[in-house]
């Protein structure tokens, strides 16, 4: 077999599978629930959804929970459908039973009273140890629901240091854990504040524009046209903008986000400290990046995986031409692949 024909075969071979797993989400049916939880604490309570295959049971080892970043729901990026699938559909369809969860502030998650009234009104809210004290109510709602020990967490952005604090402290209820653009300490120093700048509010105010920017920044302008499949950027921005009762009251619409993150980002990551130690993380990790990722540099992703010195395996995976949100682009079915190698892989330390 020559070069050529085996590299034209390998080729063939990678795209029948990418095209087969977008076809066995879309034909095998999926059951989803909605469910509202408590989060302990009076009167917030989180939207959690589950997402299984119809009909079956699912393996207690095949149970897998996601949880967004700073900005945006769980829901609007994880579940939503791109040629017909979302990145939740295809997991589910791998027989995983996946769940998705919105800390307090997001999404269909109950907002804390701080956010009916103006920004500067209250000090940054949702630090990232409570968005980890929420994730932590998914966890438990869902071991209790599935009568099970530990389940497989996944963090996107600002959740890769909600799940990464969760998991230093709660091991024994994680299986496996993926971070999926790590935060960790900046080397760059942090812009200069301005004589009469406001001090940091509640909540900030984000438009779509403002969105569509961060995503494409650091993109090279001739790569811009076709990295997010075409209307997709419409209609995250759509759901996401729509899961705000009070976007609609601004022109153009805004939607809200907490600011505990920034607080906690000045206070740590941007200060040259940790805000946890992943050092304390002793389950098997996977790390998750993209080079054109402009929120959170490879060399943070590369920092924090030096840190992992206690798991008893570890991975970093970076992935070409693709950004902070390369789940929905381009190259997602590349993330789809690396990510379920590392959550099906049976038995990952053989020599055979």
């Amino acid at each position: 077999m020559t070069t050529r024909f085996l590299q034209i075969s390998l080729a063939c071979l990678l795209a029948s599978s990418l095209a087969g797993a977008g076809a066995l989400a879309k034909d095998r049916k999926l059951e989803t629930t909605d469910t509202m939880i408590p989060s302990g604490d009076a009167g917030i309570q989180l939207f959690v959804r589950n997402k299984h295959p119809a009909g079956k049971p699912t393996s207690p080892d095949k149970i897998l929970v996601f949880v967004h970043g700073a900005t945006y729901p769980a829901e609007t990026a994880f579940d939503l459908p791109i040629e017909g699938v979302s990145m939740m559909d295809l997991i589910a369809a791998r027989g995983y039973d996946v769940y998705l969860v919105d800390v307090r502030g997001y999404g269909r998650s109950t907002r804390p009273a701080e956010m009916s009234q103006p920004p500067e009104a209250n000090k940054p809210i949702v630090s990232t140890a409570v968005a980890a004290h929420d994730l932590g109510a998914a966890v438990d709602y869902i071991l209790g629901k599935r009568k099970v020990s530990k389940i497989d967490v996944m963090g996107w952005s600002w959740g890769t240091s909600i799940a990464g604090l969760y998991t230093s402290e709660h091991n024994d209820k994680v299986n496996r854990l993926v971070l999926y653009a790590p935060q960790w300490i900046r080397r760059e120093p942090p812009a200069p504040a301005a004589a009469n700048a406001a001090p940091l509010g509640a909540y900030r105010l984000v438009s779509k524009d403002s969105a569509k920017a961060r995503w494409l920044k650091d993109v090279p302008a001739d790569k811009q046209a076709d990295l997010i499949p075409p209307g997709v950027f419409e209609a995250w921005a759509d759901a996401t903008w729509a899961t705000d009762p009070e976007a609609g009251k601004h022109n153009p619409p805004m939607l809200r986000a907490t600011n505990g993150v920034f607080e906690d980002g000045m206070k740590y990551w941007s200060a040259g400290k940790a805000l946890y130690d992943p050092g304390r993380i002793t389950v098997p990790t996977l790390l998750l990046h993209a080079e054109w990722d402009a929120d959170l540099p490879s060399y943070l992703a590369q920092g924090y995986f030096a840190q992992l010195k206690n798991t008893p395996y570890k991975r970093l995976i970076e992935l070409s031409e693709g950004t902070h949100t390369v789940m929905m682009e381009k190259n997602r079915m590349q993330f789809f692949r690396e990510l379920m190698g590392f959550l099906d892989e049976e038995k990952p330390l053989a020599l055979k």
